[in-house]
């Protein structure tokens, strides 16, 4: 049986906890910012937990996360 290979689109953008909960950053924080405001774009600079929906899919295209 071959090995599987990583996504490694995935493998950048996620990082395993202690506790096998996957960490990522939040999104739309790249590009037009004046229009949001300063605690919103504050807000967004803070990683989160990923969904319990998406862990199932995320652990499928990283099988040595």
């Amino acid at each position: 049986m071959p090995k599987i290979k990583t996504s490694r689109s995935a493998a950048k953008r996620f990082k395993k906890t202690g506790t096998g909960k996957l960490k990522r950053m939040k999104a739309y924080k790249s590009h037009i910012l004046t229009k949001k405001s300063t605690k919103r774009k504050r807000n967004l600079r803070k990683a989160t937990i990923t969904g319990a929906t998406k862990v199932k899919n995320m652990k499928k295209i990283m099988p040595y996360l």
